[in-house]
């Protein structure tokens, strides 16, 4: 007796719904995770990297582009004000707005980071070779492009931010530990001016507080910077 259990062979049409019903669960299987993924590694109101995601890999641009690569911390100015002021739906409306001009100024090869509250940091690329003004010029246009009113539900809200840089290539180093380090340093010292400020050698020797300026508001509370 013929013990052995004989199924039919798939052919044709049957045998591509077959094997193709894996196929796409593992497809969707994949999508879902690479999707979880991201919102990970994303802030869902400004589209901006996560710290962590952030520091990857402006640490893998630094490190490829010192030359001509920059770190930028940015801070709105008096946030807390305006959301005092407007309410938080619009100053959720000028943190998403900071986010998009910030990828925008970027561009295709920087990274943008949402540090938590309305603190944001930038790595990007500046080509100088045939300009040696084009630091200068890229971050005055930063600085426009910060300073255009905001369109909200209660009308155009003028906003500020405050903006400190670190250069890699001046500074010696290619280390995401201590260039934000400088770069916040040199922000709080030209805050509320409407200028940005570079990073000198002894900002890195700043003290700081969980990455932070040590004295700056939140070192030590839950209060974000004004």
């Amino acid at each position: 007796m013929d013990s052995v259990l004989h199924l039919p062979a798939l052919t044709g049409q049957h045998a591509l719904i077959t094997l193709a019903v894996p196929l796409i669960g593992w497809t969707l299987h994949a999508l879902v995770l690479h999707r979880r993924l991201a919102a990970e590694r994303t802030d869902p109101l400004t589209g901006a990297q996560r710290r962590r995601a952030f520091e990857h890999r402006a640490q893998r641009l630094v490190s490829r582009h010192r030359k001509d690569s920059l770190v930028c911390l940015i801070d709105l100015d008096h946030f807390k004000d305006l959301n005092d002021a407007h309410g938080h739906a619009t100053g959720d409306m000028a943190l998403a707005a900071t986010g998009e001009r910030l990828a925008r100024w970027a561009g295709p090869h920087g990274v943008v980071g949402r540090l938590g509250g309305d603190e944001f940091a930038v790595a990007t690329r500046v080509d100088n070779r045939s300009n040696e003004d084009a630091i200068e010029e890229r971050l005055d246009q930063l600085m426009d492009a910060l300073r255009v009113p905001v369109l909200t539900d209660a009308g155009p809200i003028a906003v500020a931010a405050s903006v400190g840089i670190a250069l890699p290539d001046e500074l010696g180093t290619s280390a995401l530990s201590v260039l934000p380090r400088g770069a916040d340093a040199s922000m709080y010292e030209n805050k509320h001016t409407g200028h940005w400020g570079w990073a000198d050698p002894e900002d890195l020797e700043t003290a700081t507080v969980n990455g932070r300026r040590a004295g700056r508001p939140g070192t030590h509370t839950l209060a974000r910077a004004a």
